[in-house]
């Protein structure tokens, strides 16, 4: 209720450090009551998902600024939850981010897409490490008189679900060198270290960017890409008016600024900083890669399509439904930039 009285006017970005270590010393009081451990997390969230709001119903936070503080909440709230289930700090032991998390363009209702990794410095054997992981992932995902914290996918792992649940970053990087394929590499263009030890988390950072940093053929990357993206469209032809997989939508948006990345971020490595898709589309134009009136429009469009995507959610909706009409010059904004782009990949 307190969050109700106060003002929004005053809004300003949050001291997560602060409430990261209250929300810690508050849970290690619990650690003996693990049922009101995870009511106090769930308060925890709800609490801030509450100012958050009101601050976005009232107009004092933007599109960007709202993302940013939700994504934080987010990491506050792995990064306690992998403590209390180990029960204590574990040295070489991380979560890494991906998808709206990992990118910070996280919604109300957004999952948590995460990996876990360990590097040769982790003290634990990985059969224990994977229990506290499987752990973690319950806490997270089950519901309790105070609800549900997040749903989570851990399926961006090394092979999937069939792989391990915590991989090595040996075993991480070996991967990413010689198995992945060109759509996980397109998910490692968001990824980022979110949680745990901030060791491996700096040596993860290392790995994505040699993984980004290395020679590709453009012309290869926009063919994969765009087949990729029309076999989509062609098993989701049900999905028309949904503004995540419609023709301008979201998922468009997102490719070509995955394949911007791919394809260009080894000669310019401003690409490769994990900075979302709104300032990597104004780097592009900065770079000569796209013409800046097709990435401008494209990445405003962009924020409206987040700024709907929040109201949806707020509205209690799973999806985004179009309305005709609805946002149909931010979606041509989109389908303009993907001609642009994807051109490239041939007729």
């Amino acid at each position: 209720l307190d969050e109700l009285t106060r003002t929004t006017a005053s809004f300003a970005a949050t001291d997560w450090r602060t409430e990261r270590d209250a929300l810690a010393r508050e849970c290690a009081a619990l650690s003996s009551d693990v049922e009101r451990l995870l009511d106090h997390l769930r308060h925890f969230k709800q609490r801030h998902m509450l100012r958050l709001t009101i601050a976005d119903i009232e107009g004092e936070a933007a599109v960007m600024a709202l993302s940013d503080e939700l994504s934080a909440l987010a990491d506050t709230i792995l990064d306690v939850t992998l403590a209390a289930a180990a029960g204590e700090s574990i040295p070489g032991f991380c979560i890494v981010g991906y998808g709206k998390l990992g990118g910070k363009e996280l919604g109300y209702g957004s999952d948590l897409d995460i990996i876990f990794l360990h590097d040769e410095t982790c003290p634990l054997p990985v059969d224990r490490l994977a229990r506290i992981a499987q752990r973690v992932n319950t806490w997270l995902t089950s519901h309790t008189p105070a609800g549900v914290l997040y749903e989570t996918d851990l399926r961006l792992r090394p092979d999937g679900a069939s792989g391990l649940l915590v991989s090595s970053l040996a075993a991480f990087h070996e991967y990413q060198l010689t198995r992945a394929w060109t759509w996980e590499h397109q998910a490692l263009t968001r990824a980022r270290f979110a949680a745990g030890d901030a060791a491996p988390g700096a040596r993860f950072e290392a790995v994505r960017d040699e993984i980004l940093a290395r020679p590709r053929d453009p012309r290869k990357v926009f063919e994969e890409i765009d087949a990729m993206r029309r076999k989509m469209r062609a098993e989701s032809k049900s999905k028309s008016d949904d503004l995540k997989h419609v023709a301008g939508g979201v998922i468009d948006l997102e490719f070509c600024v995955q394949a911007l990345v791919l394809a260009y971020g080894p000669a310019h490595p401003a690409l490769r900083e994990n900075k979302g898709n709104h300032t990597l589309l104004k780097r592009a134009a900065e770079l000569g890669l796209v013409e800046p009136g097709i990435a401008v429009d494209a990445a405003n469009a962009y924020l409206a399509m987040r700024a709907r995507t929040h109201e949806a959610a707020l509205n209690d909706e799973d999806v985004v439904r179009l309305k005709p009409g609805e946002l149909e010059a931010e979606r041509e904004a989109v389908r303009r930039l993907r001609k642009r782009l994807f051109a490239r990949a041939g007729p």
